[in-house]
């Protein structure tokens, strides 16, 4: 399913990222990494996404995780069939003021009687993009909601840290690959002015470098100021 057909390259998970002509989703990990294919310019390439927001804003992350989780339990009553609720993005801290569990209570139940199983179908509500996926097919219903949010619990020096939580899942291949750390932060963790985080980050960027076998990838911060790129992949081993 190419998510762009959904609107999914205008989430703020892709809005200030290069465009691309397709993206699908694969699925996420036990470190809350989500893996993307997408296709640029006529090339397939893999992306390694990370959701993070900075600990001293959790509990903003933890009001609207409680919402999204009611609408899920409100949905579940009045559809038949088992689903999971696989939320890939959403807006903090626009939803924590404009948030309405009726709307997206409804939105879900309308999409589900659609499904069969097997079948998947993005449910997109103000800034939240989630995956419904119908696993089976029952009397009764049953919603599993799923999400992937980092808490960054690390002083803004060890920012780096999150670079090498992606890197787990980045085996050095022959076709490009896309890093993108997301900061859903009201107040960004990246900060030019930290001469700490920038000399760690560095490091890590000059050592992707030796290990590539063809191509280095793209690696990629983006906050609310927009996206910035860490590391060029246009650049090949020598």
């Amino acid at each position: 399913m190419n998510l762009i057909d959904f609107g999914f390259q205008n989430s703020n998970l892709f809005r200030h990222m290069p465009l691309f002509d397709e993206i699908s989703y694969v699925g996420h990990n036990e470190d809350k990494v989500r893996r993307y294919r997408a296709v640029r310019e006529g090339q397939a390439c893999i992306l390694l996404a990370l959701n993070f927001i900075r600990n001293d804003e959790k509990i903003l992350w933890d009001a609207v995780e409680d919402f999204l989780k009611r609408s899920t339990i409100n949905a579940a009553s009045g559809v038949r069939g088992v689903f999971i609720f696989d939320l890939l993005t959403i807006d903090i801290h626009k939803e924590i003021k404009t948030f309405k569990h009726a709307e997206l209570t409804s939105l879900i139940m309308n999409t589900a009687v659609k499904l069969s199983p097997g079948q998947v179908r993005m449910v997109k509500y103000s800034s939240a993009c989630a995956l419904l996926h119908k696993t089976a097919a029952y009397d009764w219903g049953k919603i599993t909601f799923k999400t992937a949010v980092n808490v960054f619990k690390d002083k803004p020096d060890y920012l780096d840290l999150l670079i090498k939580q992606l890197l787990k899942d980045f085996i050095f291949p022959h076709d490009p690959v896309i890093l993108l750390l997301n900061d859903l932060s009201q107040n960004p963790v990246f900060d030019l002015q930290n001469a700490v985080q920038q000399i760690r980050i560095k490091k890590v960027m000059d050592g992707l470098i030796p290990n590539s076998v063809e191509f280095i990838p793209e690696v990629y911060i983006q906050d609310k100021n927009g996206a910035r790129e860490l590391l060029s992949g246009s650049q090949l081993k020598d």
